[in-house]
């Protein structure tokens, strides 16, 4: 707890001096004010995150992490556990949709195990950080220990730090592997937005009205067993989470304090952003809402965020894949801020 107490006492606002002096600049370049959208209040944001006038967003980084979760016994989920490993050898050898997409906007991909349910194959390039071999059924038992749930936090404060010390990025990006994981993200966001599971379940993998139903059923059951609440977020955890969505929490304060811009993904990083910032309500203003979620239910977390997603795709693959093409955009944001020209230093007249 001492880790993730400490990081959240960094945490600090964004920088005042810096968002005034980005919003001048862009007052100031050559197009009518305001005539670049969502790009001009992006590069603003990011320059107070950063705390400095240039704004940038590269070198990027996606923190992938990864764990299994036992209430798939429930049948909650149109695919076998055993895909969770499956996958993380595929985004260690780079053929996973999370590669393609960061490749092709200049993003290294960072993967960890935080709780996979087998041993993953010795020289993979990987984070391990198993906390257990996957999490316990939520419908019967508390999905983890409170230690186990302060243990997954840190864990992702310390991917973090350890990646930022070894090669520097000036945003990052969050995404997630685990099957089953959208039962315990639903759990979650129901407990902090107050959204009730049928408003918030979605067919996840691909689930039939019959397996959607039993999903809904599910959450219902655990919630009522644990009565989790929100003023609590590490019992939220412990008895309704993942090992990857505290995890993926601590990426997120670790984040903050360290005044990266952290892009968000979808569904399953929603709700790690929601227990982030029920943890610590600043982080929320280092968060950019990559894009809305297909998923039923993301929309009501970024509501409850305060956020607005940039990409609307029909995406809901999950990985990091919408957060990492949303990256694109923050480096053009930050391009157009950086590299254009002033009405003063072109010579271009003004508007009368």
């Amino acid at each position: 707890m001492d880790k993730i107490t400490k990081t959240i006492e960094r945490i600090a606002p964004p920088d005042k001096a810096a968002v005034a002096a980005a919003a001048e600049r862009q007052g100031r370049l050559t197009k009518p004010v305001g005539s670049l959208g969502v790009l001009e209040e992006l590069s603003i944001r990011i320059a107070g995150m950063q705390g400095r006038a240039d704004p940038s967003a590269e070198p990027q980084a996606v923190f992938v992490l990864a764990a299994d979760h036992g209430v798939c016994a429930e049948g909650v989920s149109a695919y076998p556990a055993e895909v969770t490993a499956q996958m993380v050898r595929n985004f260690a050898s780079g053929g996973a949709g999370i590669n393609a997409i960061a490749g092709a906007v200049g993003a290294r991909v960072v993967i960890a195990d935080l709780g996979v349910s087998t041993e993953l194959p010795q020289g993979l390039a990987i984070h391990r950080r198993k906390i257990a071999y996957g999490t316990r059924n939520m419908a019967q038992l508390p999905a983890m220990t409170r230690v186990e749930a302060l243990r997954s936090i840190a864990s992702g404060i310390e991917i973090f730090e350890e990646e930022l010390s070894a090669a520097p990025f000036a945003i990052a990006a969050i995404g997630d592997m685990g099957i089953g994981n959208t039962t315990a993200a639903a759990a979650l966001a129901s407990v902090f937005t107050g959204k009730t599971p049928s408003e918030l379940v979605g067919r996840g993998t691909g689930l039939d009205d019959a397996a959607l139903g039993r999903k809904i059923a599910v959450v219902e059951r655990a919630l009522a067993l644990h009565r989790p609440v929100a003023r609590d977020p590490v019992s939220v955890l412990s008895t309704v989470g993942g090992f990857e969505i505290g995890g993926l929490a601590g990426v997120i304060l670790a984040a903050a304090a360290h005044r990266v811009p952290l892009v968000v993904d979808g569904y399953i990083t929603g709700a790690a952003a929601l227990l982030a910032s029920a943890l610590a309500p600043g982080c929320r203003e280092y968060l950019i809402a990559g894009h809305l979620s297909a998923d039923k239910g993301h929309g009501l977390m970024l509501l409850a965020l305060g956020l607005k997603p940039l990409l609307d795709l029909g995406m809901r693959l999950g990985e990091g894949t919408g957060a990492a093409l949303a990256m694109g955009i923050c480096k053009a944001a930050c391009a157009a801020f950086n590299s254009m020209a002033t009405f003063e230093s072109a010579g271009v007249g003004e508007k009368l």
